[in-house]
């Protein structure tokens, strides 16, 4: 069987390498936007390399009661100065790595922006980072819940997921090693989110990421 011309993925905020890995080398990308919203999940959250090891950026969001609420009318929550938390976070991972001081002012707006709605912030940035790095990646949103997706399109939703215990195996994917800053003192990090190879990587960052792809599984 040849491999499936298109993918499935949820939606992510600064998605992860592996994510990434198939936005570049996938002709025909959805983007699940009508599922329930899960929480603990890459919808509302990332994961950088901070000076501590891992370090998750979560964003924090209004949902109902009955926790029904589909992902694409979750609305974000700024009670709390998240913003300002996430970019110091960000300046103090990166600060150091050879190329944070080309794309920072590209990505630096975002956290001073406000937008009503989870899906718009996520897929906003993630338009920046196709521009940041020249890359053209065509994406549709699903107009309605895709409950079994059609044989030329591979299912990622429920792959690609935080928690380990939750991820499904996914034989596409092997990380490869890059230069992080902090590697000398708690060794690489795989999967991390896509900026962490962007700012330390460089223009080389998308040729890493389509790299990490396996076909013909």
């Amino acid at each position: 069987m040849s491999d499936p011309v298109g993918i499935i993925l949820s939606v992510a905020y600064l998605p992860n390498i592996q994510y990434f890995s198939k936005l570049l080398t996938y002709p025909e990308i959805l983007i699940e936007v009508n599922d329930t919203y899960q929480k603990q999940s890459y919808r509302n959250r990332t994961t950088i390399y901070g000076a501590n090891g891992r370090l998750d950026l979560v964003i924090p969001v209004k949902r109902s009661s009955d926790n029904t609420t589909k992902t694409r009318d979750i609305l974000i929550d700024y009670d709390m100065s998240w913003q300002q938390t996430h970019w110091k976070a960000i300046v103090s991972a990166y600060k150091n790595s050879p190329f944070f001081e080309i794309f920072e002012p590209e990505l630096k707006p975002f956290y001073k922006r406000r937008e009503k709605f989870l899906l718009d912030w996520n897929l906003s940035l993630l338009d920046a980072l196709m521009e940041m790095t020249a890359t053209e990646i065509h994406y549709k949103k699903t107009p309605d819940y895709v409950k079994v997706p059609p044989e030329n399109l591979e299912d990622f939703r429920e792959t690609i997921h935080p928690k380990k215990r939750m991820q499904q195996h996914d034989d596409t994917f092997r990380p490869i090693p890059y230069f992080q800053v902090f590697s000398e003192k708690y060794g690489f990090i795989a999967n991390l989110s896509f900026i962490d190879i962007l700012f330390n990587e460089g223009s080389q960052a998308v040729y890493l990421c389509k790299n990490m792809r396996k076909k013909g599984n």
